[in-house]
């Protein structure tokens, strides 16, 4: 055991026999060197480092723990834990049970933490998956411990056994020794019988957070004497995707590569990524429909060692970034693995880009990043699907081509499709919103533009909401239907008090959709009146007061009296329904009409 660290060293050892001889010691990677060994040293678990203290503590310990969880968040190193909780001892100390808090090494831990002692057996059911495996662990289990408090067996992998092995296990799991505990570990839950699982108490072990981890491999860093940037580590963090062994192996393989720093170029380079700077700069010119500027980007970012299908990969990030930035912006902002780029440039196009526009370039990219990793010529294929979303950038959504269409008939002087009304205006382009020149895409600069049209005439608060929904502004909608108290509304000025949780920008938002929308000038603001229910809760209400009226009524009463258990699920006006039938019999007149017609010779 290395004693200025605390950690066992990379020898194997034999009971009772010396380990080897060494001129040197061998070097630790840093996922063994810093392997948690108490409760106290996990990041990121803390649900189920509670749970177990809280049962420790009430001496309500079960049979069986299952571990699961995606690669290298801390299974096995979990169940070594517990195997040592369980068997906690020390020397001269009267027997205080099983525990959690362990100050220092007990009479059992060095052995336990080493994987050699006798009483905790660990076995690998990726290599043990049959049923002669599983009858030795039964054979043996009912033999008392040879010193520890508990028998533990460690099975890991465990949805690797065989069928004929889980059903072995199960009379032995549900009614084990009193001195023998499982505890099993897997990444596929699914696969692991439902008898097994409802024997075992089971625990979800999570992802780690990205600003814990980012800053856990901060304090190894320090604790290494080696020197790393704060975006490096970041992008670590982004790489590992919540694994805490995949992010120390990264580390690892990052302080070998910069020569003992870690820089944001070092890993780049080591993990073939573009700049995050850069990838802004791609975004940019992509939405903006710069072909020629979008071209060399790419080329450049390949150039300087980035691959094609990770540059793409990271645009569709940063996509779903400038999303989740203009949806919710307070969470997304306090990403802590974002750089300065990022966020402040990230927060501009989130303003200037709509949800449509957005969701169309995520899947766009989502289709292309597998293209891309097949093709034999990753780069033509990486330049052939920014063209694609290059050109798409500024395509209308199909309602608003029909409106276009609609709008270019009226002005040629034909009858139009439906009576005329003031369509809405389209949304604009992301090209429009900066000022950007088209003339690098003569397809779309040669499409007739649209004939000017006044704006929709705003009467009532529903006009509004319902012009969002029209509009696809779908998170602005709900907010209106579901925080707004209405105070005051008149043409050109809304006065609402915002509810309670409500999101605190609604009232900028709302004055710049109606500007874009109408045309004309609005002035929103929020008052500190009580204002009237919200559209919701109107709408609840109305729902409820029919419910009412329809259970009042004698027929409906006498239904749910012959009936027990039935209930109202829905209240519909008969004026509805009557008007629905009249036309469509009016509809089938017609056409009856016309199939006579043209019987006719």
């Amino acid at each position: 055991m290395d004693v200025s660290t605390g950690t066992q060293d990379d020898e194997p050892g034999l009971p009772g026999f010396p380990a080897a001889p060494s001129a040197a010691s061998p070097y630790r990677v840093l996922a063994r060197k810093y392997r948690p060994q108490t409760f106290d040293d996990l990041i990121g678990q803390g649900a189920m480092v509670r749970t177990l203290a809280n049962a420790f503590a009430a001496k309500r310990i079960p049979q069986a723990w299952m571990l699961t969880g995606v690669r290298g968040v801390g299974k096995t190193t979990t169940a070594r834990i517990l195997a040592r909780g369980l068997n906690y001892a020390r020397s001269g100390e009267p027997e205080a049970g099983p525990t959690i808090t362990m100050p220092g090494l007990g009479l059992h831990c060095q052995a336990i933490m080493e994987s050699r002692h006798m009483d905790v057996l660990e076995m690998d059911a990726a290599s043990h998956t049959g049923i002669d495996d599983v009858r030795g662990i039964i054979d043996g289990i009912r033999y008392a411990p040879v010193s520890a408090r508990y028998k533990v067996y460690i099975v890991d992998e465990v949805h690797m056994l065989s069928e004929k092995a889980f059903n072995a296990f199960l009379k032995t799991l549900e009614e084990p020794p009193p001195h023998a505990k499982f505890v099993f570990a897997t990444t596929e839950i699914r696969k692991v019988p439902v008898t097994i699982l409802s024997r075992c108490q089971r625990f979800d072990l999570r992802r780690v957070e990205a600003e814990t981890l980012s800053a856990h491999l901060a304090r190894i860093c320090e604790a290494e004497g080696v020197g790393a940037e704060a975006e490096a580590l970041a992008a670590i963090t982004r790489a590992a995707e919540g694994s805490v062994r995949d992010a120390l192996s990264l580390l690892d393989q990052a302080i070998a590569h910069g020569a003992g720093t870690v820089t944001a170029a070092s890993v780049r380079d080591m993990l073939g990524l573009a700049d995050r700077g850069r990838i802004v700069d791609l975004f940019e010119a992509v939405m903006r429909g710069d072909i020629p500027a979008t071209f060399a980007e790419l080329r450049g970012q390949y150039e300087a060692g980035a691959d094609p299908s990770v540059v793409l990969s990271d645009l569709a990030g940063f996509t779903h970034l400038v999303t989740r930035l203009k949806l919710v912006p307070e969470e997304a902002g306090a990403d802590p693995t974002l750089s300065e780029v990022e966020r402040s440039r990230g927060a501009q196009f989130a303003g200037k880009l709509s949800v449509r526009a957005l969701s169309r370039a995520w899947q766009i990219l989502l289709k292309a990043v597998p293209e891309v990793q097949a093709a034999s010529r990753p780069l033509a294929a990486a330049e052939m699907a920014l063209v694609r979303l290059a050109y798409a950038a500024d395509l209308p959504t199909p309602d608003e081509a029909l409106r276009q269409l609609r709008s270019t008939e009226a002005g040629r002087g034909e009858p139009p499709a439906q009576p005329a009304t003031a369509p809405p205006a389209p949304a604009p382009t992301f090209a429009q919103a900066v000022g950007a020149e088209t003339a690098t895409r003569p397809a779309l600069a040669a499409a007739p533009a649209p004939s000017a049209q006044p704006g929709p005439r705003l009467a009532r608060f529903e006009d509004v909401v319902a012009l969002a929904g029209e509009r696809r502004e779908i998170a602005l909608q709900i907010a209106l239907q579901r925080d707004v108290h209405l105070v005051r509304f008149e043409e050109g000025r809304i006065e609402f008090r915002l509810a309670e949780g409500g999101r605190q920008t609604i009232a900028n938002d709302l004055a710049r959709a109606l500007d874009a929308w109408t045309g004309r000038r609005w002035i929103v603001a929020l008052s500190k009146d009580a204002g009237a229910p919200t559209l919701d809760a109107r709408a609840k209400a109305a729902t409820e007061t029919r419910h009412q009226n329809a259970a009042a009524h004698p027929l409906v009463r006498e239904v749910l009296s012959r009936f027990p258990g039935a209930q109202i699920v829905d209240v519909r006006e008969k004026a509805q329904e009557e008007a629905a039938t009249a036309e469509a019999e009016i509809l089938g007149v017609e056409d009856a009409a016309q199939a006579e017609g043209d019987d006719e010779p």
